[in-house]
């Protein structure tokens, strides 16, 4: 975990308690650029209760040291009015996103749901891929569905929800989203983040996947674990590290503090910091 110090890099938000004045310390200037042999395309995929414009900051950061990101959308989020998707429709969208701008060598991060859609893109383009990395992310394994790692009070709120939803989708409510989500932001940054949260198609969440494929592919993996990360319960037979991350076999562990949501919209020069960390040589 690197040091923190002040009077070298600022973000947005200074409440972090772990961030003396509000700052987070990068062995960059604000202003440097990568030599090229160091810079590292990257595909970020976004997870539940998001879009693509969940990594508009962290991306920013990411090009000004020199890499290449791309943060694709898949179906059922953002623009797309279809909700009644599957899972395949998603590695799809995502799996297509690469062929068609004919991406190699990439470095492909999943956050959270988003760990389960680069489950399945490996399996389809491995040949495309540098590096896995999975940032507070299900690694599911063959068999399972998202929503069977989710622990049983959790499970029985979102199939109510799902329930009384007219589209097969499930609203987070704000006190979930401000516990497990975003845990270490203020209020009002909370309601500013639960501001463009909206319906997550709820089919793909409980749908189980064939991950044979995956568990035989030789792709270097690293996993993201920050310490805060409330969106499943730090405690036996659940959470993501080292719960999750154990199942990549071997693996490079990158640990920070933070939440599930809030750091990607308040430090994301730190987010861009780790991701680099988890994808280089």
């Amino acid at each position: 975990m690197f040091p923190y110090h002040t009077g070298i890099h600022q973000f947005q938000g200074s409440y972090y308690p772990y961030m003396p004045g509000g700052y987070y310390y990068t062995p960059y200037g604000e202003n440097y650029r990568l030599p090229a042999q160091q810079r590292l395309t990257f595909v970020l995929v976004h997870g539940s209760w998001a879009d693509a414009s969940f990594w508009d900051r962290v991306a920013a950061v990411l090009k000004s040291k020199g890499h290449i990101v791309y943060t694709p959308e898949y179906a059922g989020h953002g623009k797309d009015p279809n909700k009644n998707v599957t899972h395949a429709m998603i590695t799809t969208s995502v799996v297509d996103f690469i062929t068609q701008l004919n991406l190699h060598d990439i470095i492909l991060v999943g956050h959270s749901f988003g760990g389960t859609v680069i489950q399945k893109v490996a399996e389809q383009v491995p040949d495309r891929i540098k590096r896995l990395v999975f940032w507070d992310a299900f690694v599911l394994k063959d068999g399972e569905s998202a929503a069977d790692e989710f622990p049983p009070q959790t499970r029985q709120v979102f199939e109510q929800l799902r329930a009384d939803s007219p589209d097969d989708t499930i609203m987070l409510p704000f006190p979930v989203f401000r516990d497990l989500f975003v845990n270490t932001a203020t209020l009002e940054e909370a309601k500013e983040m639960y501001a463009g949260v909206t319906p997550e198609p709820a089919k793909p969440l409980f749908e189980k996947l064939d991950l044979k494929v995956f568990y035989t592919l030789a792709t270097p993996k690293s996993y993201v674990y920050f310490y805060q990360d409330n969106a499943l319960p730090q405690g036996e037979g659940y959470g993501w590290n080292p719960h999750m991350s154990i199942r990549l076999g071997l693996f490079r562990l990158i640990v920070g503090d933070g939440d599930h949501f809030t750091d990607a919209f308040t430090r994301p020069a730190m987010i861009a910091q780790k991701l680099y960390e988890a994808g280089r040589d």
